[in-house]
């Protein structure tokens, strides 16, 4: 890193990714940032400066001190260790210590003292309540939302005529033929475990499971303006029943509320929708794949004048980026729910969704959005 650089984050302040601190003498201080930024994403603890971001500097003996500290801290306060590096950077004849932090595929790291520390902003944080703990379990892949319990919903609630014809279409078999009870194939598809649905099997085979699984809907709202309003809106839908017709409710709601141009169609044609209907597939078969279902919040759908938006609860997994998903990367949260989804609805499950939305409408816009702990699409309407 060059000075104008680091002059250009002291000046800009703290934040989720900056830290700054005058100096460490306490191991349990300098772990706890440690541990934070590595459950987080990562980023660097500048040593020398003040919170106010005033350039206080070090000594060579607050180097060498601080240097040893580190070493011991990353082996043995953070666990599972972590490797993190230092620089040492002048500014206006000060010394100061960059402490770079990546972000860690091991999580969920803990100090000593067994505490799992966060990010939240510039500040950290214990991570207490249970759908925090588990995102961070599940973003190290060690356990999957799609398969959690859904809600006391069992065999019992699957609808039998629609799970027949998927198997028979899916597995070239007879469901009636097989010799096994229905229970046992449940569990043996990873969709249920002793009985009971879990997520995957509530939500693409049960008869109605908004009344036990009330968030994962989804919400879409058609607003006059470019803003938000209590009070006045255009149209509003609560999407319900299966993830099969969940999708083919949203796709319905928006192209019936986007503009259709006539061009050079006679005046007996519907005319060419504003936006291509595939950018809407591709963006919600994602929302419905992908989102966060440790998060107890619907998908939001709102149509503005301006532009239509699709928010989905939750960031992107693991170490992907916007750019990544921009250039066709891909990395499954829920496995289960994907694997089902293939034969269900338009999903490919090769990244290339991000990809066909781009191509057909480059003016789309991705925002991972890590305070709200979501990830938006926004789509820009056309001047008709």
């Amino acid at each position: 890193m060059n000075i104008k650089e680091l002059k250009d984050i002291i000046d800009r302040g703290e934040d989720s990714q900056h830290q700054f601190k005058e100096f460490f003498s306490s191991s349990d201080a300098l772990s706890s940032e440690l541990v934070a930024l590595s459950n987080s994403l990562g980023g660097m603890i500048i040593v020398g400066v003040k919170d106010d971001g005033s350039i206080v500097g070090l000594t060579n003996e607050n180097i060498r001190a601080l240097n040893n500290l580190l070493s011991n801290v990353a082996s043995e306060g953070v666990k599972p260790a972590i490797n993190p590096i230092s620089e040492i950077i002048i500014i206006n004849e000060k010394k100061l210590m960059i402490i770079y932090v990546t972000k860690g595929l091991n999580k969920p790291y803990q100090d000593k003292n067994g505490i799992i520390w966060i990010k939240v902003g510039a500040d950290k944080r214990k991570a207490i309540a249970r759908e925090e703990l588990q995102r961070i379990f599940q973003n190290s892949g060690m356990i999957h939302g799609d398969i959690m319990p859904a809600e006391g919903l069992t065999i019992e609630d699957v609808d039998m005529p629609y799970f027949e014809k998927f198997y028979n279409k899916r597995y070239e078999s007879d469901l009636k033929s097989l010799d096994i009870p229905i229970t046992n194939l449940f569990n043996n598809l990873y969709l249920a475990k002793d009985g009971y649905l879990n997520l995957t099997g509530a939500l693409i085979f049960a008869k109605n499971p908004e009344y036990r699984l009330p968030v994962y809907i989804v919400k879409a709202v058609v607003y006059p303006f470019n803003t938000i309003t209590e009070d006045t809106y255009i149209d509003s839908r609560d999407m319900t029943g299966k993830l099969e017709e969940i999708y083919d409710k949203t796709i319905t709601f928006i192209m019936n509320n986007i503009h259709y141009i006539q061009g050079n169609q006679g005046v007996n044609s519907v005319g060419q929708p504003e936006i291509p209907r595939i950018v809407f597939e591709e963006l919600l078969v994602n929302a419905l794949v992908h989102r966060d279902y440790y998060i107890s919040a619907p998908i939001k759908v709102f149509i503005f004048k301006d532009r239509i938006e699709i928010i989905n609860p939750g960031n992107l997994p693991n170490n992907l980026t916007i750019e990544n998903i921009k250039n066709g990367n891909s990395n499954v949260k829920n496995p289960v729910l994907a694997s089902f989804a293939y034969h269900v609805l338009p999903y490919r499950g090769i990244g290339s969704g991000i990809l066909r939305a781009l191509k057909e409408y480059p003016d789309i816009e991705f925002i991972n959005d890590l305070i709200n702990n979501s990830f938006k699409c926004v789509i820009r309407r056309k001047t008709i």
